[in-house]
């Protein structure tokens, strides 16, 4: 049962820290669990689960592509290994490995990429995914997901330990916005309707989720009633929720933290374009590399912001009354 904040409010755990606490639960019922990183241990904020589960929590140093191929041979032994490490190196550094040695074998490796997106911050274009859903969303055999808060990082990471196959979340390090109360349950592969609405859907993941419901709100005091949907799982797409949004509202602005060629828009469009043509705008990186500046400059410089969802919402609602 989905339960929603009456408003989102400022989270008191960062990502990082909820991940680290829902893996050492699940390590804790289940032996199998192990955690691979490269020397990331600190920034990827697993030093709770080395001190707890010091045998399970192996640093490979700098050595992705190791690190990548260690954990397909673990997973042939019979354990669950997550590997964690940044967006850039768990997709770009490694793509290789992960097909060969994980996706090609049909294993169950768990793919954890931190500071996705903008939310590198000052670590800069070099570090700024904005690739890697659309390069693994080519790759079969794998499952793409990016939480929206705490809540539902905990929620994914309990479901991963207990569904087989590669899986690959991407994620913010530090505090999100919280969104969803806790308790709340979350099926990978199926979206989240957060409010319902009639004119258009907006359509996005992780950090732009809760640009999409300030979105709605500006776009309501215009008279325009949004649908707003949080389709935190890219791959396998919840078919059935976009073509259901397609139908109800005839328009759709898909928004998230990712080149707008690749990731979530490009996955509604090849849908909507064979099955149900709908107009669609796409708000994401125009097909740039990322730069230094805090997480709020870089969503103003990429155009990742409440604004741009508003904007490309009425240009949708234009072409589809036109």
């Amino acid at each position: 049962m989905v339960k929603l904040k009456q408003t989102p409010a400022a989270g008191a755990q960062e990502m990082r820290g909820a991940c680290c606490e829902a893996l050492m639960e699940e390590a804790g019922k289940n032996d199998s669990i192990v955690v691979i990183n490269c020397d990331l241990c600190g920034p990827m904020g697993l030093k709770l689960f080395e001190k707890q589960f010091p045998t399970r929590s192996i640093n490979v140093g700098i050595a992705e592509a190791n690190a990548c191929s260690m954990a397909g041979g673990m997973s042939a032994a019979g354990m669950v290994p997550f590997f964690v490490t940044f967006a850039v190196f768990a997709s770009r550094r490694v793509y290789d490995q992960v097909f060969m040695s994980c996706a090609y074998p049909g294993l169950n490796v768990k793919i954890i990429g931190g500071d996705s997106g903008v939310t590198s911050e000052y670590n800069g274009g070099t570090h700024m995914a904005f690739e890697d859903v659309g390069m693994l969303r080519i790759m079969p055999n794998i499952t793409i997901m990016e939480p929206s808060d705490t809540v539902m990082m905990k929620a994914l990471i309990r479901e991963m330990t207990r569904t087989y196959g590669v899986q690959y979340l991407r994620t913010p390090r530090k505090k999100t916005p919280q969104i969803y109360e806790e308790g709340t349950a979350f099926e990978i592969g199926k979206g989240v309707v957060l409010r319902e609405g009639s004119d258009v859907t907006l359509m996005a993941y992780g950090i732009t989720v809760c640009e999409a419901l300030k979105a709605a709100d500006v776009l309501k005091e215009e008279g325009i009633l949004a649908r707003v949907v949080d389709m935190f799982t890219i791959k396998p797409l919840d078919k059935a929720c976009v073509l259901e949004s397609a139908r109800r509202t005839g328009a759709i602005v898909t928004a998230e933290n990712h080149q707008v060629t690749g990731g979530l828009g490009s996955a509604v469009a090849e849908l909507l374009s064979e099955t149900l043509p709908t107009p669609i705008e796409r708000v994401g990186v125009q097909d740039e590399f990322g730069e230094v500046g805090t997480q709020a400059y870089l969503m103003e410089r990429f155009s990742l912001t409440a604004a741009s969802i508003v904007e490309r919402a009425k240009l949708a609602v234009a072409r589809k009354n036109s």
